[in-house]
């Protein structure tokens, strides 16, 4: 850096005869273009930039740096700054939105790329964000689209912004999925998002449409007072462990029972949602714990949040997707193996689902 070449700081005063002079203009070759940067100079000509140096066009690893900074969840004007902390050389924040806008036609051809024809078991999730909209902060939701294949490998299959859920709007998200090669859906699980029992039962008749048991213990235990949430969260462990049917559905009635005179609110989601908790309670224990225990998205809900703790609000909904898509390609390439016991999984799963699973 400069201030270590002449050995003060900016605007320190120096006996040195050697002091700044300036930035010089300089267009450097990219992977995505040239791009603009200024480079600090010294009156003697004795700076030596180190990680630009002198007569190099070519900055193709700083690029990468600034894009991968980006998908940590840090802002253009924090990434501006520190590539001029780190690096000694301007690059406005301008430079970096338009360095990272590159990605948008990759993105779009990750969100249109074929998929596989049948996935054994889909996840929805969402996790909100703040988005800026003409001066307006809008929160918008994200919903990631999480496959397991028919290998048990975990992929992301898409990533939706919305502000709005509705039948109408499930349906076109399913829509697409069709239109991009999937034919079959065993087993659907998602929160209570509005209007996608109707969409799935739309697009695809035959698919089981399971509610998420995290999002229903976690939901219920919003009412619940935090000295008596273990207990709570003890006792609907019992409903979903339950061997069948019939003994959850009295497990429910029974914890109902118990809690009803000081949270009377809490159970009343679990009997109104019977019909799509069910399902669970034909499943040996080996797939109930992939359909509740939603590892590999609740892993990439952490990622996102992450990005909510760094960037309060997102200057546009464009800004959002960039970060969401970098962020879940950084947290996907650890999916190299296939989910735990998935033998003994998709065995049972083909039995359940004949001629909808080769065997």
């Amino acid at each position: 850096m400069m201030s270590e070449h002449l050995g003060y700081e900016p605007y320190e005063r120096s006996d040195e005869a050697n002091s700044r002079n300036g930035k010089k203009a300089k267009r450097l070759r990219s992977k995505y273009g040239e791009i603009p940067v200024a480079v600090p100079q010294d009156r003697e000509s004795t700076f030596e930039p180190k990680i630009v140096k002198k007569r190099q066009k070519d900055i193709s690893s700083i690029e990468d740096k600034i894009i991968s900074m980006y998908a940590k969840g840090m802002t253009t004007r924090q990434i501006s700054e520190q590539i001029d902390d780190i690096y000694g050389f301007e690059v406005s924040e301008g430079l970096v939105s338009d360095i990272t806008d590159k990605l948008l036609p990759q993105i779009e051809e990750w969100q249109h790329r074929p998929l596989s024809e049948v996935y054994p078991i889909l996840f929805i999730d969402a996790v909100h964000f703040s988005v800026r909209d003409n001066g307006v902060i809008r929160k918008l939701a994200a919903y990631v689209i999480l496959g397991i294949s028919e290998e048990g490998r975990k992929e992301a299959l898409s990533i939706q912004i919305s502000e709005n859920e509705s039948a109408k709007y499930w349906l076109s998200v399913l829509n697409e999925l069709k239109n991009r090669g999937v034919r079959d859906i065993l087993i659907l699980c998602a929160d209570g998002l509005s209007g996608i029992k109707e969409a799935i039962a739309a697009s695809f008749p035959e698919t089981e449409y399971q509610r998420c048991i995290v999002h229903q213990v976690r939901n219920t235990l919003r009412y619940v007072a935090e000295k008596d949430k273990k207990a709570f969260a003890t006792d609907l462990k019992t409903i979903y462990h339950a061997p069948t049917e019939q003994s959850g559905f009295e497990r429910m009635e029974a914890i109902t029972e118990k809690w009803r005179d000081k949270y009377p609110h809490a159970m009343k989601s679990w009997s109104a949602n019977w019909d799509v908790i069910c399902p669970i309670f034909k499943f040996s224990m080996e797939v109930r714990k992939v359909i509740y225990t939603t590892n590999a998205i609740e892993s990439l809900n952490n990622t996102y949040r992450r990005l909510n703790r760094q960037r309060s609000v997102f200057p546009s909904d464009t800004a959002l997707l960039k970060a969401l898509y970098l962020a879940t390609f950084e947290a996907t390439k650890k999916w190299t193996m296939p989910l735990r016991n998935w033998g003994k999984v998709y065995g049972e799963l083909a039995i359940m689902y004949p001629e909808r699973l080769p065997i």
